[in-house]
């Protein structure tokens, strides 16, 4: 049970960091591919508190992860990282006002299905 802990607690924190990162590109806006905009666009990243936190839990997830792997199987902790996309869709939708289709929704059903499937064995 406390590796099932760990992992969810990992891939919770993964999925804060992309939330937190997201929410600070918000802040920030489009980043032109081009040497002038990007340089321009680092001071401007450097002084995101949002990019800084979604950093720290990026950093605390990988800490967990390599835990995690000195304890089970990847093959069994790696398949839960898409518990990840399931949080990150769903607080996208309600909190970012990202989309949400039907197809969207069927692939986080099966995906709920699949990690059930996975934990029985």
């Amino acid at each position: 049970m406390i590796n099932f802990i760990m992992i969810l607690i990992g891939v919770l924190l993964n999925a804060a960091a992309q939330l937190l990162l997201k929410k600070g590109m918000m802040l920030i806006g489009n980043i032109q591919i081009d040497i002038a905009s990007i340089l321009a666009m680092i001071p401007k990243i450097c002084m995101n508190l949002y990019i800084w936190g979604g950093m720290a839990c990026y950093a605390v997830s990988v800490l967990i992860w390599l835990i995690v792997l000195s304890r089970v199987e990847v093959s069994y902790a790696y398949p839960f990282l898409s518990i990840g996309y399931i949080v990150t869709a769903v607080i996208g939708y309600f909190f970012l006002g990202e989309s949400m289709g039907i197809f969207k929704i069927a692939g986080i059903a099966t995906i709920c299905l699949g990690i059930v499937i996975l934990y029985q064995s």
